[in-house]
């Protein structure tokens, strides 16, 4: 194992990222690193504009001869996601990363390591500062705050990018090309709840579903795993089919952008009938996991006799509540017709919170395609506006529609063919990328999108092939030089 990286191809790449590194840059932290990209800008006397969110871009002349070429801006975000080990003494907005190399990997000790997205950053850095890479005229946009919600491209503005080609830098595989992702939105329900005493026949019951793996609610959408609210609710509507149950609380997930790996209620039910109801729990997670005993092998759906004097929901609204939670869509809504196994749209009933007077449902939906995005937000939420919930919306980001005929595809597929001999992957993602944002502010612009691979990006598993980063640069420096005229 080596603690540098001083050694490693390309030489100027790496030696930015290991700057990057020094430089402590989690989201809506990212001040020391923005002050390395200008002062960059400075040493290497490059124009550069700041906008008011912090956003950077630095503009580089074309090399002698290749004036005429489109302009091309190379895109990636500064911050990077702060997660450690329980075991590791780590303040992320004073301590540098401490990467290392092992085999063909640059790793870091204990903590993220921040190659999504300094990779991408470094490259756009050694473009900049190299003398001997033939290109056209070039943008370098920096962006802020990309892991907490794409608030730096959020906050771009008309005229700052001058680009009719934009290169983003942060996919995370090597051998493909990303030319679209989906765009995102949340849909939010609040029912106000009144509650009433219960009724002495009857007992209480703590409902629980857990065990499952959740995920990411994109990218694990198509996994086949199971939504811990939505086996609840489908539960609970069983229950108050066959005996009549009252609802005082219902609880699951914690994040709109995951599936729920938990979900618990407490309910009441006839106490005649308390055998027939832990007789029907019984046999119902026998079912679910036939169901599931592929993708959720440590699934369980216990009911518990508890302790409790909580009062219980009206009923009317209560089954208004189990009856909507039930019946709005969840999962996968349509698969892509132009890229074989891409999740077009999809939806996420992602958490449910019981408060002292309502409960409060969110749900994330995405979709490539901005006009499906908005159709099933707005099927989820006339679902809910028919239980007489209050229904809002957040402000979401736009998706990135896959264009096959892009004519920066094109340059690159052929590219690499050349290089390689064999075909890349062309792929779309499933999750939010800047460039569907970036695209719909700038909307002339081509693009794609492009990196080495990386994995286990946000967690303190994350790693780069340092094989590929060589080859990723490659290609890029390639490309840059068979740019076509204006």
């Amino acid at each position: 194992m080596s603690n540098t990286l001083s050694n490693l191809k390309p030489e100027l790449l790496w030696k930015h990222f290991e700057e990057i590194c020094k430089r402590p840059h989690p989201s809506r932290n990212e001040k020391l690193v923005a002050e390395y990209i200008i002062d960059f800008a400075k040493k290497n006397s490059l124009d550069y504009s700041v906008d008011d969110f912090g956003n950077i871009v630095i503009r580089k002349p074309a090399t002698p001869g290749k004036e005429n070429l489109m302009t091309v801006a190379l895109q990636g975000h500064l911050d990077m996601v702060p997660e450690k080990n329980n075991d590791v003494k780590h303040n992320f907005d004073k301590d540098p990363i401490e990467p290392y190399i092992d085999g063909d990997w640059v790793k870091a000790r204990g903590t993220t390591l921040g190659s999504d997205n300094g990779i991408g950053v470094a490259t756009a850095l050694a473009i900049l500062e190299s003398k001997d890479i033939e290109h056209g005229p070039i943008e370098a946009l920096f962006t802020l705050d990309e892991e907490t919600g794409l608030n730096g491209a959020q906050a771009l503005q008309p005229r700052f990018l001058n680009a009719n080609i934009m290169i983003n830098l942060d996919s995370e595989e090597d051998g493909a090309f990303y030319i679209g992702c989906a765009g995102g939105q949340n849909t939010f329900a609040e029912f106000k709840i009144k509650t009433t005493p219960y009724k002495e026949n009857t007992i209480p019951l703590e409902v629980s579903v857990t065990g499952l793996k959740g995920g990411h609610s994109g990218l694990d959408i198509a996994s086949g795993r199971a939504n811990a609210i939505k086996l609840l609710v489908r539960l609970l509507y069983n229950l108050n089919e066959g005996f009549g149950i009252t609802l005082s609380k219902i609880s699951g997930g914690n994040k709109h952008n995951a599936i729920p790996r938990e979900a618990f209620a407490l309910i009441r039910i006839p106490k005649k009938n308390y055998i027939d109801v832990l007789d029907t729990v019984s046999r119902f997670e026998s079912i679910v996991k036939s169901e599931f005993e592929t993708v959720e092998p440590s699934l369980q759906i216990i009911a518990n006799k508890v302790q409790s004097r909580a009062k219980v929901i009206d009923k009317a609204i209560s089954d208004r509540i189990i009856n909507s939670l039930y019946g709005i869509q969840n999962g996968v809504i349509k698969m892509s017709a132009d890229i074989e196994e891409l999740v077009e749209t999809s939806s996420n009933l992602a958490v449910v919170v019981t408060k002292q007077n309502s409960i409060e449902v969110t749900t994330s939906q995405r979709s490539s395609v901005e006009s499906e995005k908005y159709d099933i937000s707005n099927a989820i939420a006339a679902v809910f506006e028919l239980a007489k919930a209050k229904v809002n919306f957040g402000e979401g980001y736009p998706g990135w529609k896959p264009d096959i005929n892009s004519p920066i595809l094109g340059i690159m597929k052929d590219i690499y063919k050349q290089m390689y001999g064999s075909e890349p992957e062309i792929k779309a993602i499933h999750a939010g990328l800047e460039c569907g944002i970036i695209k719909e502010k700038f909307p002339h612009v081509d693009m794609i999108s492009l990196g080495p691979t990386i994995q286990g990006a946000h967690s303190p598993d994350e790693k780069v092939q340092i094989s590929t980063v060589q080859k990723f640069w490659d290609i890029l420096i390639n490309v840059l030089k068979n740019i076509p005229s204006i």
